[in-house]
């Protein structure tokens, strides 16, 4: 079975700065120690910041490899970790792709925590990378592992990930949204949740059924239409849910800019399946499934009674935006969908805990605006915005 959640430990190095280099990663089983994965590699003349974000890099890629869900990543490097959580700015363009590529692949995973550990406490990562770094000037390595005989990259490993869809990064990782990046043009996301239905009226879950808009819901895709327009005379796309209430809101904004910007569906921004709380209020809901509820309002782990749970939904919205990032660098793109895809990609961009998704409101027809940069920044502009919905 996959570990949900691993530690990484990563360390990298050179002789000279820059010099022969080389990093050196473990993969733990954080409650027993077990050593799950290894991965160190010779780099060649490279500097010690380069090699520590190789090790940090091949680190969260054997830990996906692993299948983990979860990584606690530590480090003694402190440029890295403070870099990696957004508290400083990335100023050297050599690090830029390397930090691009390390969010990238934090992307994959539903949590990944950064701490700062002293190197004492990080020596198998550091013995592995001395290790390569001895590779690296032609001699013998006069460090292997504690208790472990000097290790090399698996089989087929390469020193380096292939390039990897930038995705929003964990919020914690993410750089800070108010440094500024010259040097990078920002992917922007207008993110619109539907007219209302009856159901919206009517306060009931509303998930994977195939509600309408309502005689109110229409006029109020008329007006997010024009707003949309406003906001973002050039888009490049149109996204939506496969669902009625959404393909209608979003054929209403495509025609408001133009009508040549493409609407393609995409499965992934379907709503929650609420299983067998579909159609229900939430007052019924907690009379006949309370202690179910009360589960599914302390985890998003949790999925109602045949439904599908906040995580789950978490997970297909990272997938939405590695596909935008990668297909659409630069462009601003509308993307429209359902109160949870949203929730879930606003919690992460704003470095939520769970309880956002419980205390945010979103109404129909909001507009959040997001805009994301190839390095992992991420800046939040807009969260449900409906001064164009006042008149109605």
């Amino acid at each position: 079975m996959a570990p949900r959640v691993v530690s990484m430990e990563a360390d990298g190095g050179s002789r000279g700065n820059p010099g022969p280099a080389g990093y050196g990663a473990v993969v733990r089983d954080p409650e027993t120690g077990e050593v799950l994965a290894e991965r160190s590699e010779s780099l060649g003349t490279a500097t010690n910041n380069v090699a520590e974000y190789q090790g940090l890099i091949a680190g969260l890629t054997a830990a996906a490899e692993l299948g983990a869900a979860e990584v606690d990543v530590r480090m003694d490097s402190k440029l890295v970790v403070e870099q990696m959580c957004g508290r400083w700015q990335i100023k050297h363009p050599g690090l830029r792709p390397l930090a691009a590529q390390a969010a990238a692949l934090v992307g994959r995973f539903s949590a990944v925590r950064f701490s700062w550990i002293p190197r004492e406490q990080n020596r198998h990562a550091d013995a592995l990378a001395n290790a390569a770094m001895d590779a690296a000037a032609g001699r013998p390595s006069a460090a292997a592992a504690p208790g472990r005989p000097e290790t090399t990259p698996a089989a087929g490993q390469p020193s380096t990930t292939p390039a990897a869809p930038i995705v929003g990064s964990d919020p914690a990782t993410a750089p800070a949204s108010w440094e500024p990046r010259p040097t990078f043009t920002a992917t922007r996301l207008i993110l619109v949740r539907h007219g209302e239905t009856p159901y919206t009226e009517q306060r009931r879950y509303s998930g994977r059924g195939d509600v309408p808009l309502s005689e109110r819901g229409r006029a109020q895709v008329q007006a997010t239409a024009d707003r949309v327009a406003e906001l973002a005379p050039s888009v490049a796309a149109v996204l939506s849910s496969p669902l009625s209430r959404c393909t209608a809101t979003a054929a209403s904004i495509a025609g408001a800019l133009g009508g040549d910007v493409p609407v393609r569906t995409e499965d992934d921004l379907i709503e929650c399946d609420f299983g067998q709380w579909e159609g229900r209020t939430f007052a019924e809901v907690r009379q006949q499934w309370p202690g179910e509820m009360d589960a599914w309002l302390a985890s998003p782990r949790i999925a109602p009674p045949g439904g599908e749970s906040f995580t789950q939904v978490a997970e297909r919205a990272h997938r939405v935006i590695s596909g935008l990032l990668t297909a659409y660098p630069g462009e601003t793109v509308v993307v429209v969908s359902h109160v949870s895809p949203i929730k879930l990609m606003l919690r992460d961009a704003l470095a939520a805990g769970d309880g956002f998704l419980h205390r945010l409101f979103l109404d129909a027809a909001g507009i959040s605006v997001l805009d994301m940069w190839p390095d992992g920044g991420v800046a939040v502009r807009t969260v449900n915005d409906t001064a164009h919905l006042a008149a109605l």
